[in-house]
């Protein structure tokens, strides 16, 4: 039986006239990973402290079980700034000693890239001080997990971490013994470490068994039969279920929730986007050019970080962006933004970039704008526009899209100056939406906002008629929103992935392996010589196979989407779901041997 290590008995909290919490009685036992959510404000964040015994409970009582061995990464560190990284981390243990330990290097290249923590100007002899806050909360990770504990309580540990970093820490995680309760809006992340949530919401706690998938599961049913929620929000609970359901790219768990009650609770709920119709939509609003790029090469300062890159963004494509830091991501949009702001006057680095007469750009940068503090929410929405269209023949007035967009009519009238860091990247996107474009860049447009929030703004974005690229380390959203992923790996290429971000994963590693296995490789590369390079016309022949097949695979998505649309409305004729299961798993055997010619001609382009 597994020993209990933390109790809460009837806690309340009161902020000054609200209950975030009110009456709660929960427990952790050994073996628990517990990730908590709700929306900001809700008391997540009170709950761990108040469960790590860092906030005292006005009422009720928090217990340890004797000795507890607890570690907590908070959202501010209490790092000393005059301290080194060697001290913080791995404190007094000598070189030999941490090298050797398996458990420290492990974290040091999860968390940094390498033991020699490439990005810190002197390695591991790096001050704290001057660092960013996001080095510094890598920092208090480590540290953290470096160490022994029987539990660990983290807020927002993604926070700061690229998509490989996150992979590492949902590993790291699972592989560990101690018990866990984690606070982050990062579904994919919950998914992949927890067995059972919380849900704050208005001053109680509900519990559910599974991962994020299996709650939302479990929650759409707990609606469903209690009626106590709005209609619109049942209906955008239905709609992730339905996502969730039906299978999103490169997912690795399967829920454990009654298959038969799920299609029960999705059976009359279409897919979350008619691709096909909103590409037509997008087209009659574009043309048929939005972006061209021929043989571009984008530069940061001296340094080139796209080179030679011919590349096309079409009407109504939505484009996942991934990449390793600093390879260009953040740069690359900038270059097609200052192009389509100049009307192409102003050209990168080289080659061309060709855009469409038509476009109308929205570009959310990870830096939120600054607006007059003193204008209310409202205010600073209207003066944009005051109806917005949506398409597909929805339309919106300015205060019901601050409704979904979680400001309410009281929130409405608040000023932009008392409005948290979240609130005001709501408001910046929001205010990019009203102004009706049909182009939209989004760089980290997740930072910030809540689960809840996230799958209003993928709702809106479902329905969307425009063309899109999305920048994001969050892989649920970039699965949930964009229909292909493309990567910088760091080489001056920008790659297409079939398999979206599980290949980029893959083939980050192999890369590294490859760099690691060179370094043994050099001397025998010396003396047999190098091969010969393929010449210009096999490469530019491979280009054009691999833009071909590309155009094939997008054929074969729209298909799949179409079938499943065909399974979910044929549900109780059986024979029918068979014949539609047949062929998409015809569907499934194409698209694989195309993807592997896909990566055969990769390496050749």
């Amino acid at each position: 039986m597994a020993v209990n290590l933390v109790n809460v008995e009837n806690v309340s909290k009161v902020y000054g006239t609200r209950a975030l919490l009110d009456g709660i009685s929960l427990g952790v036992s050994e073996g628990d990973r517990i990730g908590v959510v709700g929306r900001n404000g809700d008391g997540k964040t009170t709950l761990i402290r108040m469960l790590a015994k860092l906030e005292e409970a006005d009422t009720g009582r928090v217990t340890h079980s004797g000795g507890l061995r607890l570690g907590v990464l908070t959202q501010h560190d209490s790092l000393d700034p005059a301290a080194t990284v060697r001290h913080e981390v791995i404190g007094d243990m000598a070189d030999h000693e941490w090298a050797g330990n398996a458990k420290v290097r492990d974290v040091l290249t999860g968390l940094f890239g390498g033991l020699d923590l490439p990005g810190f100007p002197k390695g591991l002899d790096t001050v704290i001080g001057p660092l960013s806050g996001g080095e510094r909360r890598r920092i208090a990770l480590a540290k953290l997990l470096i160490e022994e504990q029987e539990l660990i309580v983290l807020d927002e540990p993604t926070n700061h971490l690229d998509v490989e970093g996150i992979a590492w820490l949902a590993e790291h995680l699972r592989n560990r013994r101690s018990a866990l309760v984690c606070v982050t809006h990062d579904r994919w992340f919950l998914d992949q470490v927890c067995t059972r949530m919380w849900d704050v919401q208005r001053g109680d706690v509900y519990e559910y068994e599974g991962g994020y998938s299996d709650y939302v599961f479990a929650r759409a049913e707990r609606e469903r039969i209690a009626a106590t929620e709005e209609v619109k929000r049942q209906n955008l609970v239905r709609k992730e279920l339905a996502w969730l359901r039906r299978g999103a790219p490169a997912r690795t768990s399967k829920p454990r929730f009654r298959v038969e009650a799920a299609n029960e609770l999705i059976k009359d709920v279409p897919p979350p986007r008619d691709s096909s119709e909103l590409m037509k939509f997008a087209s009659s609003r574009l043309g048929k050019t939005v972006f061209d790029l021929e043989d571009v090469t984008v530069q940061a300062g001296p340094k080139v970080l796209l080179k030679h890159v011919t590349w096309q963004l079409g009407p109504g494509d939505r484009i996942g962006l991934v990449g390793v830091n600093g390879a260009g991501k953040t740069s690359l949009l900038r270059a097609l933004a200052e192009a389509a702001r100049s009307e192409g006057e102003v050209q990168p680095a080289g080659g061309s970039v060709r855009v469409g007469k038509t476009v109308k750009l929205a570009y959310l940068s990870q830096e939120v704008a600054e607006l007059d503090p003193t204008w209310r929410v409202l205010q600073a929405v209207q003066q944009v526009r005051e109806r917005v269209d949506l398409g597909k023949g929805r339309e919106m007035t300015a205060g019901q899209l601050c409704e979904t967009f979680g400001f309410n009519k009281e929130k409405q009238w608040t000023p932009v100056g008392d409005l948290s860091g979240g609130e005001r990247r709501r408001l910046q996107l929001l205010r990019l939406l009203m102004d009706e474009p049909n182009v939209l860049f989004l760089d980290e447009p997740t930072n910030d906002l809540d689960i809840e929030t996230l799958t209003q703004l993928e709702d809106v974005l479902d329905g969307w008629p425009g063309s899109m690229i999305v920048i994001s380390h969050d892989r649920f959203f970039v699965e949930r929103t964009t229909d292909r992923v493309f990567a910088l790996l760091g080489d001056g290429a920008l790659r297409m992935l079939p398999r979206g971000i599980e290949e980029y994963l893959e083939r980050r590693k192999r890369m590294e392996e490859a760099a690691a296995a060179s370094v043994a490789a050099v001397p025998a590369a010396a003396t047999q010589g190098s091969a010969p390079e393929k010449s210009a016309a096999d490469q530019r022949a491979a280009k054009k196979e691999l833009q071909k097949i590309e155009r094939q695979l997008d054929k074969i998505s729209e298909k799949e989407t179409r079938l499943h649309a065909a399974i979910a409305e044929q549900a109780t004729d059986f024979a029918k779901v068979a014949e539609l299961d047949a062929e998409l798993r015809e569907l499934a055997g194409q698209r694989d041997e195309l993807e592997l010619r896909w990566l055969e001609l990769a390496d050749d382009a």
